[in-house]
């Protein structure tokens, strides 16, 4: 049987247009009766990157969260919603990304993302032990509300790199240190999405993200709403609509292997409205094959010449610190000069593990990924 995927078109977050096609888009896939049952908890997990407002698009979309919740409302589920933020807390960052308001009128609670609880998944193949939120374990079923961005480490974050947000605070920043190869750490985000298995996917592509994503890229409009319970299928059409080989993102051949789900045309069948229609091209995205981080002494020599690394564009730089507190190094890669608090931070990249977390939480779009001359040179052979 072929994995479905709804394409459904949306051109604002206008609250009924919006909802009208969430449950297009639901029907197309066989109905809420086929995914909920009266009387469960049903987790919303949303994408809360970091208290940012809508408009950017860094975060779930208010419209969209609200359109999924008061269509599972309608089918007698008991909701409740979460995420755990780069740094800062779940109410903080929903109340800055205007989610929060849409919860307290729907009277949604904040599900326990502070709490962690180890889990072992026997499945796993990179990974099998995980601290995840209590709220995992507390709910009958999870429904992920990706947002669609560009990643600097894993090119593109969607339905399956979403369920990151459910490891608990600073346990996110270890993941890094011990997996800095992004392919490595793309294994790690599968095993834990096959862990926790949302029961459907609806990713928030009306406004989506390019350029310097997760957080410090543009808005891009796409005009869509995609909705599956095959989180490759999804991230693999998200791709090709903006010209990106699904086998350049880690995640998605990685799933595919594990049977989470397809990314093989042929296996794919779309619903709803033309995947041409929402063909954009020019969708700022790096779309060279991801090359291997290793951190032996020799091999981090050539790292240094062929693998992006972050850059601080020091005119917007404010000096806050930001990227120095969510280094995941012992010792840091990233850190002021001499103590020098007055000057932008400077980084050692013999220590640089190509995490991207600073570039990732910059509140200032600051911190930029720059290819390596070497690279473009060796790219242009390719």
């Amino acid at each position: 049987m072929k994995s479905k995927v709804a394409l459904i078109r949306c051109g604002s977050y206008h609250n009924e247009e919006v909802k009208s096609a969430v449950k297009r888009g639901l029907e197309l896939l066989g109905g809420t009766g086929k995914f909920f049952f009266p009387g469960e908890n049903i987790l919303l997990k949303v994408n809360l990157l970091i208290g940012d407002p809508p408009e950017k698009c860094v975060t779930t979309h208010p419209a969209v969260f609200r359109a999924v919740a008061e269509i599972l409302t309608e089918t007698g589920v008991k909701l409740s919603y979460g995420d755990s933020p780069g740094f800062g807390s779940t109410e903080h960052a929903a109340r800055k990304s205007g989610i929060l308001t849409v919860a307290q009128e729907l009277k949604i609670e904040i599900a326990n993302f502070k709490e962690g609880v180890e889990i072992f998944h026997e499945k796993g193949i990179q990974n099998r032990v995980f601290s995840v939120a209590r709220a995992i374990t507390e709910s009958d079923g999870i429904v992920s509300l990706p947002k669609f961005k560009t990643h600097a480490l894993e090119r593109f974050t969607g339905c399956i790199k979403n369920q990151f947000g459910c490891i608990v605070g600073i346990k996110k920043g270890e993941f890094h240190v011990k997996l800095p190869d992004a392919h490595d750490f793309a294994r790690m985000l599968v095993d834990l999405n096959n862990y926790i298995r949302p029961r459907l996917y609806v990713m928030d592509g009306i406004m989506a993200m390019e350029g310097n994503g997760p957080r410090g890229g543009n808005p891009k409009a796409m005009n869509v709403l995609l909705l599956s319970d095959d989180p490759v299928a999804i991230d693999a059409t998200a791709c090709r609509m903006i010209n990106l080989n699904p086998l350049y993102v880690p995640v998605i051949p990685f799933g595919y292997e594990s049977g989470a789900g397809t990314y093989l045309e042929s296996e794919i069948e779309i619903v709803g409205d033309d995947p041409e229609s929402f063909y954009s091209p020019d969708f700022k995205i790096e779309r060279s094959p991801l090359r291997s981080y290793n951190k032996n002494s020799f091999i981090n020599v050539v790292n240094n010449s062929l693998v992006p690394k972050p850059v601080i564009i020091e005119e917007k730089c404010t000096k806050c610190g930001t990227c120095i507190n969510n280094c995941p190094v012992t010792g840091k890669a990233i850190n002021w000069n001499d103590g020098d608090k007055n000057s932008p931070p400077v980084y050692d990249y013999h220590k640089c593990i190509r995490c991207y977390c600073c570039q990732e939480l910059c509140p200032e779009n600051a911190i930029i990924v720059k290819m390596p001359v070497l690279r473009r040179i060796i790219n242009t052979f390719q």
